[in-house]
């Protein structure tokens, strides 16, 4: 049985321009010691699903529409605010945006790496300051002892990272949401901060969802790929198959932008045009008016996530048919036609 088990969630943001259909009809599954990746550009849901499960969705303007989430027993969608507390923070913990702000500048560093251990065990806080420095040593900051005493405004931006890592992992969850772990980090930064996660993951039998633009991340550390596009997604499969035998237009497209895909003396590859308003309702696909391949009935027939080989599901009806991909010239193209 899975530990974590989605289906059908339904996110919508009540605005008065319209209701913004952030998270529309999302299923999904996270085995225990699994990490499963999810990709797509901004705006796309990847968070807002995230933070809907958590109960951190802003209430107004934002609603869960329908959907469970099934977390060993428990639906986090239907259980109650002291229930809630009892999980966040403790069993499932997260891994926020934006390392720069996501600390409160106002506190010092020890105090909230130790405050979720203090809210949810028993213990001295001469223990909790003891196990907050033992995970900073672990994550790689040197004179952890001292840099618990310091602010927010003493660290680079990737000892703040750290800081947030080890915030999330003080109380040993079960499961770990990663929201762009490596955000605005260098590369050597950047694989240090993967390293590390990967190694307490394997030490502690985590489960991770990990939350990205950056494919070349997903490739290195996830079993599995989840591909989202204006609220749903449109493919899913294990990070090979998704990765090197892509079946959706928009999968390909990501891939064909990637610099190492780039060859020498042609342009970058883009996708052009924007993702859709999510407001208006479409009746096809929704990527159908940036696809190079799309056919008047992509724009027109509604295309649901589906099975084409065991553990790889797609979302496009080309594919569906058995008429995508096509031509690798096509497929080189599917970012900037």
């Amino acid at each position: 049985m899975p530990l974590l088990e989605v289906e059908d969630l339904r996110a919508y943001f009540h605005t008065r321009h319209g209701v913004v259909r952030a998270v529309d009809g999302v299923s999904f599954h996270l085995e225990a010691g699994e990490t499963l990746g999810i990709a797509g550009e901004s705006g796309c849901g990847k968070s807002v699903s995230q933070y809907a499960m958590l109960g951190l969705m802003p209430t107004p303007p934002g609603r869960i529409e329908s959907g469970t989430a099934h977390f060993e027993g428990i639906d986090l969608l239907q259980c109650d605010a002291r229930t809630m507390r009892k999980i966040r923070g403790k069993r499932i913990s997260m891994v926020f945006q934006d390392p720069m702000t996501a600390l409160n500048p106002y506190m010092r560093v020890g105090t909230q790496i130790m405050e979720p251990l203090l809210l949810h065990e028993r213990c001295t806080r001469a223990e909790a300051q003891s196990r907050a420095t033992t995970l900073l040593e672990t994550l790689g900051i040197q004179d952890a002892e001292a840099r618990m005493a310091m602010y927010p405004h003493e660290f680079s931006g990737g000892m703040r990272q750290r800081v947030l890592i080890a915030m999330a992992l003080i109380t040993k969850p079960q499961m770990l949401i990663a929201d762009e772990p490596t955000t605005a980090l260098d590369v050597t930064v950047q694989a240090q901060i993967l390293a590390h996660l990967r190694n307490l993951q394997q030490a502690m039998n985590l489960s991770v969802i990990l939350i990205t633009h950056d494919l070349g991340v997903l490739s290195g550390m996830c079993r599995r790929i989840l591909v989202m596009y204006a609220g749903r997604i449109v493919e899913s499969g294990d990070t090979q198959t998704v990765l090197q035998a892509p079946r959706h237009p928009y999968t390909r497209a990501l891939l064909a932008a990637l610099p190492a895909a780039h060859r020498p003396g042609e342009p970058l590859a883009s996708i052009l045009g924007q993702p859709p308003d999510c407001i208006a309702p479409f009746a096809g696909c929704a990527f159908a008016p940036r696809c190079s391949a799309a056919r008047p009935t992509c724009h027109t027939t509604a295309c649901r996530l589906e099975t084409i080989a065991p553990g790889h599901a797609t979302a496009c009806l080309r594919a569906q048919a058995g008429e995508w991909p096509g031509s690798e010239e096509g497929v080189r193209h599917a970012a900037s036609a």
